[in-house]
């Protein structure tokens, strides 16, 4: 059995805040109220439900639980023949993958590497806003995210264009309550898109590293001795957790900042630092993954604000991100606005919980949050733009997270503003 001891809860506050948070954004995309929630209940099958940041720390940091989001009961008979991909590995063989691949992730690699394709697909997609008049900020996000997380992964010498259109095509999920056809015929279908993808765009990109191998995820895969259906997983995997993550997080930005002319002011007319803490805030408020899932693998003992809970071995646990990120305990007054001046406890990061915690803290989060800003500051410098038609909000079961789609923008005019450095 395990033990996990919360620590008590942080203090913070806001109190005295000089920012007027009724002018700047209020949350979007929760799927319900979780202000008032305990810490943590269990529901009547037993499963735990945590709410509580302190509590949700606690439980990622601790042993004794394995991923239970993305499908992982799904796969896990399929892994049986396997080596499981990262997103699923526990333990040693994790921390092992981890520590090997970090080198693809870090800031400094991030900025030498990847920040010129960066600056250049941002530019592309900047001059299609200016030719075209009028886009869907949706899809041209979807192209950024891939494009940028295909240079980490690899995946650079697909056969045809529309890489995007192909991962995009996973997403679309059967729900678990449709009649057994239904659900057979949308399995068979997932299987296509899957082979699709493999043959499109993993294999030659497996083909190009075997005779020469590069500083990218599919070549360490390939070092490892790796088979094509391990690596084939990989690169799914990079998509479900990455790339889908990252295309709606730049249309959630851009829709509060068109919305808000205080808040998109305020985030140009800052440095870098500024910008990326107020791209946190807004990540805080509107985590693109809501909800993380873990099973407990053996019996857990959590102990927090003078109670014990029991958690038996096999139970399911649910972390409700918009509650974490929203707990006052921990991130002070005005929980559901933003406030980029909101100033946390020493060890919660800006973000608080969007990009996880403990062994399986996104790796992405700089990665996700430079390319960003990159593409945010050159898009909100366009005078003119405007939105046509604000994005249609849906949930995806997959990834547990919000989607935004068809969000119209129109550019009335050219004139750039002047970039301040």
């Amino acid at each position: 059995m395990s033990s996990l001891i919360a620590e008590k809860k942080l203090e913070t506050s806001i109190r005295g805040c000089p920012i007027d948070h009724t002018k700047l954004a209020a949350q979007k995309t929760a799927p319900e109220n979780y202000q008032g929630k305990p810490a943590f209940e269990q529901d009547e099958e037993g499963n735990l439900h945590i709410y509580g940041y302190t509590e949700a720390r606690a439980l990622l940091r601790a042993s004794g639980t394995r991923q239970g989001g993305f499908n992982a009961e799904q796969l896990e008979r399929l892994l049986k023949t396997m080596r499981d991909p990262i997103l699923y590995q526990e333990g040693e063989a994790h921390r092992d993958q981890r520590t090997k691949t970090a080198r693809f992730f870090t800031p400094t690699t991030t900025d030498s590497k990847y920040r010129s394709f960066m600056e250049k697909f941002a530019d592309e997609l900047i001059q299609k806003i200016k030719q075209e008049k009028r886009v869907n900020l949706s899809d041209l996000s979807m192209q950024l995210a891939v494009q940028v997380a295909a240079q980490v992964v690899g995946l650079t010498h697909s056969r045809r264009p529309g890489m995007a259109k192909r991962i995009e095509a996973f997403f679309t999920q059967v729900p678990q309550d449709a009649a057994r056809l239904n659900r057979l015929l949308g399995f068979l279908g997932n299987q296509l898109k899957v082979a699709n993808f493999y043959f499109t765009d993993v294999q030659p990109a497996i083909q190009a590293r075997r005779n020469h191998l590069q500083e990218d995820v599919i070549s360490h895969t390939l070092s490892e001795g790796y088979k094509p259906l391990e690596i084939l997983t990989e690169c799914v995997t990079y998509a479900s957790a990455g790339m889908a993550t990252t295309r709606e997080f730049i249309s959630l930005c851009a829709w509060h900042m068109l919305e808000n002319a205080d808040l998109k002011t305020q985030y140009l007319a800052g440095n870098q630092t500024e910008r990326y803490k107020l791209l946190h805030e807004l990540l805080r408020l509107e985590p693109v993954v809501g909800t993380l899932y873990r099973r407990a693998t053996e019996d857990i003992e959590l102990e927090t604000q003078g109670e014990k809970l029991n958690i038996a071995k096999g139970s399911k646990i649910s972390l409700h991100l918009y509650a974490t990120n929203t707990d006052e305990q921990i991130v002070g007054d005005a929980p559901n606005q933003v406030c980029p001046a909101r100033t946390l406890p020493k060890g919660v990061p800006d973000p608080v919980m969007s990009f996880g915690d403990g062994n399986h803290r996104c790796p992405g989060a700089y990665i996700a949050i430079q390319e960003t800003d990159i593409f945010l500051s050159k898009l909100l410098r366009l005078e003119g733009l405007s939105i046509e038609k604000a994005p249609d909000l849906s949930w995806n079961e997959l990834v547990s997270g919000y989607e935004l789609r068809n969000f119209i923008l129109v550019l009335e005019h050219f004139h750039e503003l002047s970039a301040k450095q």
